[in-house]
């Protein structure tokens, strides 16, 4: 099995559930990051971390209102450590900071906070709510924060009802390519 028939496997097998609290399904989801990060012409790696960025959610047996029981999935890490195995770090570091990028933005964007849906904000305080200024200083100087930051925005977006995108095979291609040229 290549590394894109895992990916692919996955959201085929546990992507159609809903996507804590949105009215999108993980598989959506991930369809519409990678769409938007497409749309803004980002490079193949990064394509493919906006594509699994959430993949944590998917090979972790918790149940989809995890959050709503007051505990942090840590699906970045959980998501990482998947990806670690796959892919080099151009794909799994971005994944593992997006939820960081997240606490970053709000401590650094003044409107980005009301941007958030509303199972977003839930999910903020689980994950220790916007960055201290020590912490939004230790952020920065990860190399690969700009990463996150713009994976965190096709995130954030990535959750319109109905929006047509490109299907999983679509990017089969893409995801081995990435996977051979920068696995470790």
């Amino acid at each position: 099995m290549t590394i894109a028939d895992e990916v692919i496997s996955l959201f085929t097998e546990r992507g159609h559930g809903a996507y804590f609290g949105e009215p999108v399904s993980q598989l959506e989801h991930a369809l519409q990051a990678a769409f938007f990060a497409k749309r803004e012409n980002a490079e193949p790696r990064l394509l493919v971390a906006a594509l699994v960025h959430d993949i944590g959610h998917l090979v972790h047996d918790l149940p989809e209102d995890i959050a709503e029981h007051g505990v942090d999935a840590r699906h970045e890490e959980v998501g990482e450590r998947w990806l670690k195995q796959r892919f080099g770090p151009e794909v799994y570091e971005p994944v593992q900071l997006h939820v960081a990028a997240k606490r970053f933005l709000c401590a650094t964007d003044a409107g980005y906070l009301e941007k958030l849906s509303p199972a977003s904000l839930q999910s903020l305080k689980l994950q220790g709510g916007p960055m201290s200024p020590r912490e939004v200083e230790a952020f920065k100087s990860h190399p690969y924060h700009r990463e996150a930051v713009r994976l965190r925005l096709w995130d954030d977006e990535a959750k319109i009802a109905g929006l047509e995108t490109p299907g999983l095979e679509s990017y089969r291609t893409q995801i081995q390519a990435v996977a051979r040229s920068s696995a470790q």
